[in-house]
């Protein structure tokens, strides 16, 4: 008996760049597929199968589709990323990287370097924050109080090579508020910071002061650091103040909620 044999012609789904070591799709199909698979086994693994299946996974077509059904979209719809595939991944891996910022662990996480007066403590929120899960805040008393977290940029998975290559916007947000009864002063400093902790670019605005019989609303502190140029391996993040009338207790500022992320960049 004769035994038939089917070709690649004959399947219809040629393409005369294949190697021919692959059953050849066609590229909405394998499109399709690609859109299927975890992000990082299409980077280590599809990518390197072979020309076609590289070109597929390097076009922005293919991370442009995965960002819209992923929900990952900018922020203003006028302004489109230049690079959809960084931008993808810098959403999938945005984070807050401070620790225990809204005092839900004690000052665990947290470094104290001014401890003041009658020293840092933790109360329970009464004027609500915008974000509503926000239970509790550290708050300051009657001489100075700082207290610090450094960000080791490659221990959270942004690597030399990417900082200095992509420098990703480090998007800097705080929430501080004062007591209505007392003055208040609130500072805070951000820097960037080289491998071996000298300062890059520096974020230090001067004090906010409140006076006595204030609002006590809470007020977000932000800051965006773009283009500060290669070399950046810490985030060193300093906040804290002090109550302005020397009453004895907790009637300094209060702040909660900190965060620092590294975001797909908002305007360039």
């Amino acid at each position: 008996m004769g035994s038939s044999q089917t070709t690649h012609e004959d399947s219809g789904y040629v393409n005369e760049n294949s190697t021919g070591l692959l059953p050849v799709l066609p590229l909405e199909v394998l499109e399709e597929m690609f859109l299927n698979v975890p992000p990082h086994q299409l980077v280590c693994v599809c990518r390197l199968v072979c020309r076609e299946w590289k070109q597929l996974v390097d076009s922005d077509s293919l991370w442009r589709k995965r960002c819209r059904r992923e929900g990952y979209l900018p922020c203003d719809a006028a302004t489109l990323p230049k690079d959809w595939h960084l931008f993808y991944f810098l959403c999938i891996k945005r984070r807050n990287l401070i620790k225990n910022p809204k005092a839900e662990d004690k000052f665990n996480d947290w470094q104290i370097i001014k401890n003041g007066g009658d020293k840092w403590s933790i109360e329970s929120v009464g004027v609500p924050l915008p974000d509503t899960t926000v239970q509790r805040f550290f708050v300051t008393s009657y001489s100075p109080c700082l207290k610090l977290q450094l960000i080791h940029l490659e221990k959270e998975g942004y690597s030399p090579s990417f900082m200095d290559e992509f420098q990703p916007d480090i998007v800097i947000s705080d929430w501080y508020a004062p007591r209505w009864d007392c003055g208040s002063q609130y500072e805070i400093c951000v820097e960037l910071l080289n491998h071996k902790k000298k300062t890059i670019e520096k974020f230090n605005p001067a004090p906010v002061i409140f006076e006595q019989w204030n609002d006590q609303k809470w007020n977000q502190m932000t800051h965006v650091f773009k283009n500060y140029g290669p070399g950046v391996r810490y985030i060193r993040f300093v906040h804290g103040g002090k109550d302005t009338q020397f009453w004895a207790g907790w009637y300094g500022i209060r702040v909660t909620n900190s965060s620092v992320e590294i975001c797909p960049s908002v305007d360039r």
